[in-house]
């Protein structure tokens, strides 16, 4: 029987479920260009999800990397941010390595569930309660993001925080379907943590990818 590795190739290959050269709409880099690569394969199973299209990794295409690093480092920004699914699902060295060397930096979106693989200049760490991150994330995390759906998640961001380096930035996003409710408890949580900030899904409100 074939492993994940076997099959994919030990990551020249990845299922791909979009590219495309758009803006950062969350977190530090928000408002920033970049180059975004979704790969399918999630088994994390978050019920508020907003990408379940990319959780089944058969249905989406097996793509050389070759190519998708071909495509990435000719556009402005130099800048791939690197999402899924859960992209540590796979080997991701042969795709940073790539377009590192192309004078390209890498940014990673991941629950942080799996081991660690490629290159990174920023790691942005999303835990999830139900599937808790690996402890290498923690200490490699240049960001953190909680989602917040109901007042019992500030619990949880604050159980993170102790986890993550002194360096780690930390912010808390509003789930989106919950996103009126939850905006003002979150905006008094920071008035009173101020160590936090509030990302909010930027590129919903302007419709972009």
């Amino acid at each position: 029987m074939n492993t994940t590795e076997d099959i994919f190739e030990n990551g020249k290959k990845l299922p791909l479920v979009e590219d495309f050269y758009s803006l950062q709409g969350e977190g530090f880099y928000t408002g920033y260009a970049a180059y975004f690569i979704r790969v399918g394969g999630c088994d994390i199973g978050c019920k508020w999800c907003d990408t379940k299209f990319s959780w089944n990794p058969k249905i989406h295409t097996l793509t050389n990397v070759d190519s998708i690093i071909e495509k990435s480092i000719n556009y402005p920004a130099k800048t791939i941010v690197v999402t899924g699914g859960e992209p540590t699902t796979y080997n991701l060295k042969y795709l940073t390595d790539g377009v590192r060397i192309n004078g390209v930096k890498t940014h990673l979106e991941t629950s942080g569930v799996y081991k660690l693989t490629g290159d990174w200049d920023w790691i942005c760490l999303s835990p999830k309660q139900h599937n808790k991150p690996l402890q290498e994330f923690y200490e490699k995390a240049n960001e953190i993001k909680v989602i917040i759906e109901r007042e019992e998640d500030f619990k949880w961001a604050v159980s993170q925080e102790l986890l993550v380096s002194k360096s780690c930035l930390l912010y808390l996003q509003p789930e989106w379907s919950m996103f009126n409710r939850m905006v003002p408890i979150i905006v008094e949580f920071i008035k009173n943590n101020p160590q936090w900030r509030i990302s909010l899904q930027s590129h919903k409100f302007m419709k972009i990818p």
